[in-house]
């Protein structure tokens, strides 16, 4: 069976999107010849020469009246390779709400650019859109270059500025194409009046485009939708059946796999999975409709999630969330309270706080605003009346969604995506110890510090952290590793490799770290944390906390990391298998000004002794970026 794709179409008014997603179904003809007789005699009637392709989605009397698009229209068409379903969203500012619902299944949005009008505020608010929906995959298509001339220069210029803004964005697969929608040049087929350009039509795109790992295949997770019981005794080999049925949301779940049952806790395994219509399954991957049998009989009703024991989503009442507001009828603000449906769960929430609305366009967070509008976006803080089991949109989209519907009317009034656990402070108070800094036994003073290596995968951050562990051990200073990959065994174990993730894996290190300084003890933190700005807050804690820190750049190479490749995971990362790996598809922010900077790694013994001696002050720090180096 073929592969479905499902594609979002976005940009400004008069962009072209409807006619474009016309010639891509006339070009690989998937529509009919009456549908064509219609749209060939509506374009004539409107003193048209040809064909006005757009008719094809322009379903609504004003969208054919006005030229535009106003709601989401969805087609569906197929190749030889692979099956598609359409959405085409409204570029119209004022409908950006309904570019939202046609976006938020999608997994990959195709984002058009006029080549004489360039990158438009929509162009800009759209990218941020399928940014903030975490489309994996986004095609900007610059059209209508037939009437510049099919000149290079003017798309090289639209892609460099449309690079330019994309790289604010957390945008995993971006690519261009320049196209005629009119004339169909670089749609179906490769144009001759562009040779210059040297990629695939937008259809071989399409077709070509790996969306296999976008799935989350490790964070299992199933909504229970309905409980399956026999509702006749007819058949005495099913009186006692009891099935869990719904949508896999993420993970893969096979029969023999030891499973937990939230909220309430319990653990079971897996006996049998069966698809719909009752045929046994051996295994049940992400998107796929399922009914689970549990070895224990266990009290589960809907909204309840199956997930594995080691791999739990959050559970909480107060989650922080991105909101689109949806309606013009009232507007979102503190205090109001609304029907919260999440996954299979529904439950009354309430808005706590509104921190911020959000400039699309610049990328400004407003915080001197209280409440949100029609197709506002902002970041809010919700407390619900049941907890909710969740995880964060990054990581999962099924789990991490969730629509505010009214309670007086049943309107949808806001689409929201969680960004994690609300962060409550108002009633959070530090408590003080009994004991002083000064007066913990053996502890010197500036004995505690944190020393923080950073590094690429594979750089031997690790290795060095473990033996200057041995070596400080070994003089009586009290010191802990804190290695990257074992926190992810327990502090981390809920975080993916998302930015958002690796920022949130940085912070819970550096938190420790600095509890273990303040207790006099050497933190040793081996962590490849990729972004400058997420180390430079831990540096900053510490300082707060009047705590030492020093950072240590192990500088070795990518070629050489790859080269050793210890688990393996560069392979993985160029195979496609991992997204966002830090040195192949993700950036690395190397630090600017390190107290000890490694370079190439040789003797391991060598480098750690030279971190030792910065740790027990050999080494001056005012020598910082020099006499670091070997």
């Amino acid at each position: 069976m073929s592969e479905l794709l499902r594609i979002a179409t976005a940009g400004s008014v008069d962009d072209g999107k409807s006619t474009l997603i016309g010639r891509l179904l006339y070009d690989s003809k998937a529509i009919f010849a009456d549908q064509l007789d219609a749209v060939e005699t509506a374009s004539r009637n409107r003193g048209s020469e040809a064909p006005d392709l757009a008719l094809l989605t322009d379903g609504l009397r004003a969208e054919r009246e006005q030229g535009i698009t106003i709601d989401v229209a969805y087609r569906y068409f197929a190749t030889p390779r692979r099956k598609f379903i359409i959405a085409d969203t409204p570029g119209h500012i004022q409908y950006t709400r309904n570019m939202v619902t046609g976006a938020s299944t999608a997994d990959v949005a195709i984002i058009l650019v006029d080549a004489r009008q360039g990158v438009l505020e929509q162009s800009r608010r759209h990218a941020f859109l399928a940014s903030l929906l975490a489309i994996p995959h986004i095609v900007v298509c610059v059209n209508k270059m037939d009437l510049v001339g099919f000149d290079q220069a003017v798309y090289e210029r639209i892609r460099g500025e449309f690079e330019q803004f994309a790289a604010k964005l957390e945008v995993s697969d971006l690519s261009f194409i320049p196209i005629s929608a009119l004339t169909g040049d670089n749609v179906v087929t490769r144009s001759a009046e562009m040779a210059w350009y040297k990629g695939s039509s937008l259809l071989d795109t399409l077709e070509n485009l790996h969306v296999g790992s976008d799935r989350n295949l490790i964070d299992v997770r199933l909504p229970v939708q309905y409980v399956i019981r026999p509702h006749s005794s007819r058949d005495a080999d099913l009186h006692d059946f009891r099935g869990y049925a719904g949508t896999v949301a993420g993970g893969v779940m096979k029969p023999g796999d030891e499973v937990t049952v939230l909220p309430v806790g319990r653990t079971s395994t897996i006996t049998r999975l069966w698809a719909p219509g009752g045929k046994p399954l051996s295994e049940a991957a992400a998107g796929r409709a399922v009914t689970v049998e549990l070895a224990d009989d266990i009290d589960i009703a809907r909204g309840d999630l199956i997930c594995r024991p080691q791999n739990r989503p959050h559970v909480g009442q107060d989650v922080d969330a991105m909101v689109c507001w949806l309606t013009d009828a009232s507007t979102l603000e503190p205090g109001r309270r609304y029907t919260i449906q999440h996954t299979t769960r529904s439950t009354r929430a309430t808005v706590e706080q509104v921190d911020y609305r959000l400039d699309v366009n610049t990328l400004h967070r407003d915080t001197d605003v209280h409440a949100l509008a029609l197709n506002e976006i902002g970041r809010v803080t919700l407390r619900t009346q049941q907890p909710l089991l969740f995880d964060s949109y990054r990581r999962s989209r099924e789990t991490g969604a969730f629509i505010l519907v009214d309670e007086a009317t049943n309107a949808t009034v806001a689409a929201g995506m969680i960004t994690g656990p609300a962060q409550q402070h108002e009633n959070v108070v530090w408590h003080e110890g009994a004991v002083s800094r000064e007066e913990r036994p053996a502890a010197a003073p500036g004995a505690g510090m944190t020393v923080w290596l950073t590094g690429l995968s594979g750089s031997g951050k690790s290795t060095i952290a473990a033996e200057a562990e041995r070596l400080l051990t070994e003089q009586g200073r009290a010191a802990y590793l804190l290695d990257g990959d074992n926190l992810r065994h327990g502090l981390n174990a809920d975080l993916g490799f998302s930015v958002a993730d690796r920022a949130e894996a940085v912070r819970r290190a550096g938190e420790v770290a600095t509890l273990l300084a303040d207790a006099g003890q050497v933190a040793l933190v081996a962590l490849v944390s990729p972004d400058r700005e997420a180390r430079d807050r831990v540096r900053a804690a510490h300082e707060a906390a009047g705590l030492r820190f020093v950072e240590v750049f192990v500088d070795t190479s990518l070629e050489a990391c790859e080269g050793r490749d210890p688990k393996g995971l560069y392979a993985r990362a160029r195979a496609g298998e991992i997204r966002d790996f830090t040195g192949i598809d993700a950036a690395y922010e190397p630090p600017m000004d390190p107290e000890l900077r490694l370079v190439g790694v040789g003797s391991v013994e060598a480098a750690a002794r030279r971190l030792v001696q910065l740790v027990d002050g050999l080494d001056t720090l005012d020598q910082r970026g020099n006499g670091g180096e070997r």
